[in-house]
């Protein structure tokens, strides 16, 4: 009996001891007996980074970005059928058909005025806009800048979203933006890309270029469209990409904000925007600048300059480059004078043309 005993009692407290090794190896496996492992033995989550998102801007300024879609109607003659057709027997005959297109614009305010690409809406007899909650309206045209090629519409709704307006000149080589538009269609697609330049010119997209480069894929359908930061505002406005026939991918050009901010406040302020002339065709040429061409009777060749004249000075400053000489020329208001410090052939002249109001555009 008390060996019996003795020998139940040593089975037991070892039994006891082999678990309390067993346990204290492989404490999950109390959970198997129904038991909750205490926090202080609960193996810390790893947690993965969270990724880069964009999420936040695109929510701010996607709304703001719509579709326009433009109709005009095309008068064109009916191929001859005859001969008499042909030469002249019977009167030509004709026929009209309508021409859609599309693009994007861009809500800046809630009165209802949106910024699009001038190419976007010339020529057109109808223009209607649709919105990304669904709605849509009939837009008037309140001004256009084919210069600049921007243009202001306008639309009777309300309640709308507004893109919030940022500053180009703080952008640098290499930040983040987004594109927003509708290529070919497919509303609110958002790609992004980084800025690749700025200041970029002589692309032969409008008179007066000064655009951000960007790799951020912009496709047919995205004219007009948004180009935003990553905190979601307006720096650009899309407007051109570089001909894929030419082999070359992401490379697309955006008007920066601070110009369109300052066209479409001369737009609602005027109707349109005025700028100085004095009818002179700059061309770069050999580190220089050199009057390529004048317009007859302009203030230029009153004043006497000729075809062929280098240009040194405007009032006062330096001539970089021909871009600069219109841009200068143009900041000056009409019914003022230009200082111009010019050379032929050696000698060195002055001359002050008036400045008038730039012929617009067509």
């Amino acid at each position: 009996m008390n060996r019996s005993f003795i020998f139940l009692s040593g089975s037991v407290v070892g039994g006891l001891a082999l678990a309390f090794l067993i346990v204290l190896a492989r404490p999950q496996l109390l959970l198997r007996a129904g038991g909750d492992v205490p926090p202080a033995t609960t193996a810390p989550l790893t947690r993965r980074p969270p990724r880069d998102s964009y999420a936040d801007a695109v929510e701010r300024s996607a709304p703001a970005v719509v579709n326009v879609y433009t109709a005009r109607v095309v008068t064109e003659r009916v191929p001859p059928r005859s001969l008499g057709e042909m030469f002249g027997e019977f009167l030509p005959r004709y026929r009209k058909r309508v021409e859609r297109s599309l693009g994007s614009g861009v809500i800046v305010d809630d009165a209802g005025h949106i910024v699009t690409n001038h190419h976007v809406i010339v020529d057109a007899d109808a223009i209607r806009v649709q919105l990304a909650d669904g709605r849509s309206a009939d837009a008037r045209v309140v001004g256009r800048d084919p210069d600049t090629d921007l243009a202001v519409l306008q639309i009777d709704l309300k309640q709308l979203p507004v893109m919030p307006l940022g500053r180009s000149d703080e952008l640098r080589v290499g930040d983040v933006v987004l594109a927003i538009g509708d290529p070919v269609g497919l509303s609110q697609t958002v790609t992004h890309g980084i800025v690749s330049a700025t200041g970029r010119g002589q692309l032969g997209v409008a008179t007066f270029e000064d655009f951000i480069q960007t790799d951020a894929p912009i496709n047919f359908g995205n004219s007009g469209g948004a180009l935003v930061s990553s905190s979601g505002e307006l720096v650009g406005i899309n407007t051109a990409v570089l001909a894929k026939n030419l082999g070359v991918e992401g490379i697309g050009f955006a008007i920066p904000v601070n110009l369109v901010r300052g066209v479409m406040n001369e737009i609602l302020a005027q109707g349109r925007v005025i700028r100085g002339w004095i009818g002179i065709v700059p061309e770069d040429l050999n580190g220089g600048v050199v009057v390529e061409n004048l317009y007859a009777g302009s203030p230029a060749v009153s004043a006497g300059l000729e075809p062929g004249d280098l240009l040194v000075q405007l009032d006062g400053q330096v001539v970089e480059s021909a871009q600069q000489v219109l841009a200068r020329v143009a900041k000056k208001s009409p019914g003022s004078k230009i200082e111009i410090l010019a050379e032929r052939r050696g000698r060195r002249f002055r001359v002050s043309p008036a400045v008038i109001e730039r012929p617009r555009a067509s």
